[in-house]
């Protein structure tokens, strides 16, 4: 795992974990690559209009000032509802994101909302002041978990998704089921129930090592407990 900045959070099986945060270099290639995204569709639709459209700086200097002030801010709302829409529909994520291996979490490290996302992108105006987001990398530099106005703001943290090395917290590896210890009291039925129901959005290192905590807490064998496969089984077994 990374060395440098970590947002340590609870899960509800009073679990704690330690996830990377990303830095400024990863999230500026980040941007890069979405920013060039965004270049890309409106280069594209510059030469689609001006094959059957009239001359583009006729129609801009024709334009009324309150006709320039909307085309501004139709510019800028487009920008926010590519990265609002992004970080929703991919929990988190944009491609240059993505391409990054960066996930955008709330502070305690649950999946993004559309209220957050909505409202750290809205501030990318003021971090972006005066140019360059000069504000934005200010408050990463002076914040200990990197995050800008608009992270604070909207209680966001990017993190990155390394890969993290399974090996501390496997056992030697055993054929056959895993042995299923004491019978569950229904606070604990409920439980497992909880962490079955984040099982899809938990990354494999953090959920095998939620899911060998809850199986000593409930008395089961460890044992055969080594990877995703077996993680699946035991929740299966336990949740029937």
């Amino acid at each position: 795992m990374s060395d440098g900045p970590q947002l340590e959070v609870a899960t509800p099986e009073r679990v704690g974990l330690s996830l990377p945060v990303a830095g400024l270099g990863y999230r500026s290639l980040a941007y890069a690559v979405d920013v060039a995204l965004i270049l890309s569709f409106w280069v594209i639709l510059y030469f689609l209009y001006a094959l059957t459209g009239p001359d583009v700086a006729r129609v801009v200097t024709g334009l009324s000032t309150f006709a320039r002030i909307a085309a501004v801010l139709g510019f800028f709302f487009f920008q926010w509802v590519y990265w609002t829409a992004a970080e929703v529909l991919w929990r988190g994520q944009t491609p240059g994101k993505r391409l990054l291996k960066i996930r955008v979490v709330r502070s305690d490290g649950a999946p993004v909302g559309v209220f957050e996302s909505a409202v750290r992108n809205l501030l990318r105006i003021v971090d972006f002041l005066p140019f360059a987001y000069g504000i934005g990398v200010v408050a990463m530099l002076v914040d200990p978990q990197h995050r800008r106005l608009g992270d604070l703001a909207a209680g966001t943290v990017a993190l990155r998704e390394d890969e993290i090395g399974l090996q501390k917290y496997d056992l030697a590896p055993t054929a056959g089921p895993i042995a299923i210890g004491r019978a569950l009291s229904a606070a604990e039925h409920e439980l497992l129930r909880s962490y079955a129901s984040r099982f899809e959005w938990l990354d494999a290192a953090p959920r095998l090592k939620l899911g060998r905590a809850l199986a000593t807490r409930f008395g089961d064998d460890l044992t055969a407990l080594t990877d995703d496969a077996a993680l699946r089984a035991w929740v299966t077994r336990r949740t029937a």
